[in-house]
């Protein structure tokens, strides 16, 4: 199995004690340089309101998307008429966007959590090194897909998803 854009990875036990213990993985990015993704069933610990630039907001929740720069906010959303110059990356769903827009629908009503998820940090790997983790055994396709958005703000633990 090679790793594409818009699939779903599970961690095996392999990852136990690590970041990626229990996670499931959506690939956002797979190129030549390598892949980008989120871990999508891990919330963190606060909602958005409650970081200090975001504290006129309605709360809404973030995920733990991974590892790779904590310091910055990334979305993934499936709203390009409300979300300006977000990317495509396949399955309907985009990766960026201007900010601001996603603060203004959240905090107006207009976008909810079956429209955008957003992640405090990301996982990358350079090129080839996820596959080689693939074919180690660290990560499995997904075969029972969990919707990465939903109306649902609390992830699904894998061990309860028939994961």
């Amino acid at each position: 199995m090679k790793p594409e854009a818009g699939q779903l990875l599970k961690s095996t036990p392999l990852l136990k004690g690590t970041f990626f213990e229990d996670a499931l993985l959506f690939i956002a990015e797979h190129n030549e340089k390598g892949d980008t993704g989120f871990v999508i069933n891990k919330l963190f610990e606060r909602r958005l309101n409650e970081l200090e630039e975001f504290k006129h907001s309605i709360p809404f929740p973030l995920y733990d998307g991974g590892p790779v720069d904590r310091e910055h906010l990334f979305i993934v959303h499936r709203r390009p008429d409300i979300i300006e110059e977000g990317q495509p990356i396949g399955k309907g769903l985009y990766l960026g966007g201007k900010f601001k827009q996603v603060e203004e629908g959240i905090n107006n009503g207009t976008l909810s959590t079956a429209d955008v998820r957003i992640f405090i940090g990301y996982c990358g790997w350079n090129k080839k090194e996820l596959d080689e983790e693939i074919a180690e055994g660290s990560w499995q396709e997904a075969q029972n897909e969990l919707p990465l958005f939903s109306d649902i703000a609390d992830p699904v633990p894998l061990h309860t998803a028939g994961l």
